[in-house]
């Protein structure tokens, strides 16, 4: 009797190691597998539900924030380009989301071939997805994710071959993390401070923004200054003409009508691309000076009006189409001014 309980024991002992041992590796493969099931950002989703929440003051002031402490694209829920992307959801008109969303895309980019780089897809795939809820027509974006797919099936079929167990993977995750974390801290500075020295960026806080206050105070004071000369000297001319006008009444009448200013060519300004692209209108009034032989001298702008990044652009533009424009001779100089507009 004895004799034949001890194999039916044995038998149920195998039995149930070998149960243990299949429920191990069905957990391990269950956990493997809902780490590679985890849903990869999309353009609708890739803005936190806390990021969306907030109103577009506390957006720009984050925001700002995320620009200076060089959180540009990471970490997620907590970054420029998505506080800059909720606030261009929540005011589509706003021309420094755009502006600032547009100088962020090349950094965004950059970090995205990084992350596919080091192996780091759900990286990789969530700037990918912020790319592409800024700009589905970014040309940079069809090749990122081919090049996401490619070597997420590639890394994937190395791991089968080497059959990684669930901690092993669990511990390559975390690194991949704190790599990922590291490499994110160093190139978001790096790229703010290459940025910073390549151009002056339109919607750039804290430091960038003293210097273009700066500049634009140096800026208005020498247009004062210079607008004070040319008050001056037009009203030096307007006294001699008055002069000249008192000395020889009679021939006022005709110099008056030989005055008269009639445009032969007046060709309108090239509209700025940002402010073009950003939705931007504005206007620019410029005073000039018509010569005897109906070409145009002495162009200075008065004054203008639109977003405050694009008046210079305003300004520039209106300043060059008036200079190409064309009059009929006329009998004396006769300074005038146009307004001119920039409409979409």
């Amino acid at each position: 009797m004895r004799r034949g309980i001890a194999p039916l024991a044995l038998a149920v002992a195998v039995a149930c190691a070998l149960g243990a041992c299949k429920k191990e590796e069905a957990a391990a493969d269950a956990g493997a597998t809902a780490v590679q099931q985890a849903p990869a950002p999309t353009p609708e989703s890739v803005v936190s539900a806390t990021v969306a929440a907030m109103t577009p003051d506390q957006l720009r002031s984050e925001a700002s924030k995320a620009y200076g402490e060089n959180r540009l694209y990471a970490p997620a829920g907590n970054n420029a380009m998505e506080y800059y992307l909720a606030l261009r959801d929540k005011q589509p008109a706003d021309a420094s989301a755009s502006s600032a969303l547009t100088d962020l895309m090349p950094m965004t980019v950059i970090a995205t071939e990084q992350s596919i780089a080091r192996e780091d897809f759900a990286e990789a795939k969530r700037l990918a997805a912020l790319i592409e809820k800024a700009d589905a027509k970014h040309p940079a974006l069809s090749r990122l994710k081919t090049s996401i797919a490619s070597s997420e099936t590639a890394v994937a079929a190395r791991v089968a071959n080497q059959k990684l167990s669930a901690e092993e993977e669990a511990k390559r995750q975390a690194e991949l993390l704190k790599k990922r974390e590291e490499d994110q801290r160093k190139q978001q500075e790096q790229q703010k401070q290459q940025a910073a020295a390549a151009a002056q960026t339109p919607a750039a806080p804290t430091a960038a923004q003293q210097q273009a206050a700066a500049a634009e105070a140096e800026r208005q004071r020498v247009a004062a200054a210079e607008a004070e000369r040319q008050r001056a000297a037009a009203a030096e001319a307007e006294r001699q003409r008055a002069a000249a006008a008192a000395a020889q009444p009679a021939a006022a009448p005709a110099r008056a009508a030989s005055n008269e200013l009639r445009a032969i060519s007046n060709p309108g300004p090239r509209y700025p691309q940002a402010a073009q692209r950003a939705g931007a209108a504005g206007s620019v009034q410029v005073e000039f000076t018509v010569n005897t032989d109906g070409s145009v001298g002495n162009v200075r702008a008065v004054s203008s009006d639109g977003p405050r990044q694009f008046q210079r652009e305003f300004e520039r533009e209106a300043l060059a189409a008036v200079k190409r424009w064309r009059f009929q001779p006329v009998g004396e100089a006769t300074t005038t001014r146009r307004t001119i507009s920039f409409q979409q």
